[in-house]
């Protein structure tokens, strides 16, 4: 089902998500952009019908008409260009595609996905989509070894400050974020009829994912549990200065596939990236005010970073992904035995 949604290749196909900010910056300024809104069901080759550079869909049994709308609303405000409605709303198409929900099948012990911020600059080497594809590589190796694990499709958008001033960035503000985890969670499972649900995701900001366990309390839907799938990671992340699209997402998306990190930056440009990272000091500084964020990144040549791109050469991408996945898995067996319904797992702290 995702051969035709989750990158393999970075700046390749219709999805935007694939493409790295600095690709995007060199579309002509009269690209469309499509953002479809479809069903739970909806094939992901239906929706490579709708354009040629299309934006995550949004699932419209999840959303009442007024969620629709203000969360249609809010994206306008980001993409492609931060703060810039009126030229966003001639660049971005809204496209309903018609079609209904197949029959379910065989209801799974644990249904999975993450709700990560996959329209999200990872500067000039990643593509947006950098932590769905980290989230993903966790769900897919349970989906392999759990018997009636099933994986479902991502939510693709979440709360984000850094990228915006950067633009190509989504940040759905954590309201919004909540109410739509909570109407995705309730039409899924009545849908699917899963035993259990589990959530994960591992982008930095705590308000992004206490509005997805928000969102999860609100649903309806009792036993579930969450993770922030990056928690066990603090020694080689946050305690290095290497928050956002540094050293360990590089090497947890290059672990994936070598073709996700751009050949032009990386690693022959390192040094060129180095010079345009962000420090997180910096980054917590300027995040009250967004104007002096874009003004210092403009000013700075600031490239999207905020870490230690040198970091990954002291990491060892297998270990982190075993981290990961254990923790993981260890998650969906207490689940299955009954011992983490209802459970918040966010990482309390920022990083």
């Amino acid at each position: 089902m995702f051969d035709q949604y989750l990158p393999s290749k970075i700046n390749s196909g219709p999805w935007i998500t694939n493409w790295s900010l600095y690709e995007l910056r060199k579309l002509p300024v009269d690209t469309e952009y499509v953002l479809p809104v479809c069903s739970l069901g909806t094939p992901y080759e239906r929706l490579l019908e709708v354009g040629d550079r299309i934006l995550p869909p949004l699932f419209q049994e999840a959303m009442t008409s007024d969620l629709r709308e203000r969360i249609v609303a809010q994206i306008l405000r980001c993409f492609p260009k931060y703060g810039d409605e009126v030229g966003n709303s001639s660049r971005l198409r809204i496209v309903d595609v018609p079609g209904k929900n197949s029959e379910a099948g065989i209801a799974p012990r644990v249904l999975a996905f993450s709700v990560d911020t996959a329209v999200e600059e990872h500067g000039p080497h990643l593509p947006l989509g950098t932590d769905t594809i980290q989230s993903y590589s966790v769900l897919q190796e349970l989906a392999d070894t759990v018997d009636g694990f099933e994986v479902g499709r991502p939510l693709e958008y979440g709360q984000l400050t850094w990228g915006l001033p950067f633009g190509f960035s989504v940040d759905l503000t954590s309201e919004l974020l909540t109410e739509y985890v909570a109407g995705y969670v309730k039409a899924l499972t009545a849908w699917k009829k899963p035993a259990a649900v589990y959530v994960v995701d591992v982008h930095g900001s705590i308000t992004h994912r206490q509005a997805i366990v928000d969102g999860l309390r609100r649903s309806g839907f009792s036993n579930w549990a969450f993770r922030w799938l990056h928690e066990p990671l603090a020694e080689f992340a946050s305690e290095r200065g290497d928050q956002h699209a540094g050293g360990v997402e590089t090497i947890l998306v290059e672990r994936v596939a070598a073709e996700l990190l751009d050949k032009k930056w990386w690693p022959g440009r390192e040094h060129d990236i180095a010079a345009g990272c962000m420090t997180l000091e910096k980054a917590i500084e300027l995040t009250p005010d967004l104007a002096a964020f874009e003004t210092y990144a403009v000013a700075h040549e600031s490239n999207g970073i905020v870490g230690d791109i040198a970091n990954y050469h002291t990491l060892d991408a297998d270990l982190l992904f075993s981290r990961m996945l254990r923790l993981a898995a260890s998650d969906v067996e207490a689940l299955l035995d009954g011992k983490s319904a209802g459970s918040q797992q966010p990482g309390q702290n920022l990083w």
